[in-house]
């Protein structure tokens, strides 16, 4: 027996951070979309009663960037899982990767949900969807939201998940980086350029929300905010480059992707997605380019 969970990709259309916490972390104020990039997570039993994991990449491999131990994300799933229901049976995660690596668009915590979900279904643990939500809050800030998908409120450190009204389909093109950002690494940048300036309580814009309840695209292009882009910026100068690339070509909106170093451009339509593609890929300020559309649900069984 075997199982495969399909889980996309997220992007924040907006992503305020608030001041560094006691407790290391950061409070956010954010707006997630899936969108329609997937990462394929297959659970089938193994031999023994361990937890082992293959990943195969479908877009760029970044050499040593996706841990194959029990620092793996979605081994650490499957742990939790097993822990919370006392299975003690072992499992084989396939991984298939479509999601950037490091590329600010929560490829980890993606197949972190798929995992989730391929277990308790393999292993007929029977945990309910919010169950599954509350177990994925403590293995990061992106994995409440990978299982649910759609658009929705993130707040805390991203993990309180709530719908967001919203109409319309976005369609996006993504400009990925040979080369990934640790988020940690931006966050630190984040503060480190911050180190004097009195930071405010984290809120989503207005404006954000209101072009999503209108199903705009013009609107949300106008009102994309993502607080880490001046660190990814600090860091990887060159995607101010790629930034203005897509915008000469009529991008509605540009924006750097979470963490970075993935740009999302907004476009108008699909065509206007396909044309605005086929202008990224022809520039030297961009390694690969893939188009998705959102919202799109969170992780299912295939």
């Amino acid at each position: 027996m075997t199982t495969t969970v399909r889980v996309p990709a997220k992007i924040n259309v907006s992503l305020a951070v608030g001041p560094l916490g006691e407790d290391g972390f950061h409070s956010l104020a954010t707006v997630y979309q899936a969108v329609s990039l997937y990462d394929e997570v297959t659970a089938r039993p193994s031999d023994d009663a361990e937890l082992h994991v293959q990943v195969h990449f479908e877009g760029l491999e970044r050499e040593g960037s996706v841990p194959l131990d029990g620092d793996n994300l979605a081994v650490r799933a499957a742990r939790l899982l097993r822990e919370e229901t006392g299975v003690d049976e072992g499992v084989v995660l396939a991984i298939r990767k479509a999601i950037p690596v490091a590329g600010g668009m929560a490829g980890g915590s993606a197949d972190a949900a798929g995992a989730l979900v391929a277990c308790n279904d393999l292993w007929g643990t029977g945990l309910t969807r919010p169950e599954l939500v509350e177990l994925a809050a403590a293995l990061g800030s992106d994995v409440p939201f990978s299982l649910t998908g759609g658009i929705a409120m993130g707040s805390g450190h991203g993990e309180v998940v709530s719908p967001v009204l919203a109409s319309g389909t976005y369609h996006w093109v993504f400009a990925i980086s040979d080369e990934g950002l640790s988020t940690p690494t931006v966050y630190a940048e984040l503060d480190r350029l911050r180190h004097d300036d009195d930071v405010a309580t984290p809120e989503v814009p207005s404006s954000i929300l209101t072009a999503l309840r209108a199903g705009d695209p013009e609107a949300l292009g106008a009102s994309l905010s993502n607080d880490l882009e001046r660190a990814a910026f600090s860091l990887r100068p060159g995607l101010r480059e790629t930034l203005r690339a897509g915008r000469s070509a009529g991008a509605l909106g540009a924006m750097v992707s979470g963490s970075g170093p993935t740009v999302m451009f907004l476009a108008a339509d699909e065509a206007h997605a396909a044309d605005l593609a086929a202008f990224l890929e022809g520039s030297d300020a961009v390694t690969e380019v893939v188009q998705a559309y959102g919202p799109v649900p969170g992780a299912r069984i295939v």
